[in-house]
């Protein structure tokens, strides 16, 4: 299976960028990346990676299919943690547990 590239990533945007904040990258990417501009040497394999990013990035609809398809590819992170417990004559034994993020003083 194939990994789908990191659009945020390409752009230079951070994952909750706003509409504004992407196109605003884009046009700076393309400008310093364009081969028609003084000093634009990227390959054009790198302009092809900024504009298909750029086109899915722009359309709400895409970047929802593509933020959706991330989450689902990415490992599920369970927060642990350790418990000391001591039972009768066995010494001392961790116990890792999950994190109850409900309980505590705010509940």
């Amino acid at each position: 299976m194939t990994e789908s590239p990191d659009y945020y990533a390409t752009l230079r945007v951070r994952p909750g960028a706003s509409q504004q904040e992407i196109s605003r990258a884009y046009r700076a990417l393309m400008r310093s990346h364009h081969p028609d501009m003084d000093g634009g040497t990227a390959p054009e394999g790198e302009l092809l990676r900024i504009m298909q990013a750029f086109s899915v990035l722009r359309d709400p609809e895409r970047r929802a299919a593509y933020d959706k398809q991330q989450m689902a590819s990415a490992p599920e992170v369970i927060p642990v943690r350790k418990v000391n417990t001591r039972s009768g004559s066995s010494g001392h034994t961790i116990r890792i547990t999950p994190v109850r993020w409900e309980s505590g003083p705010w509940s």
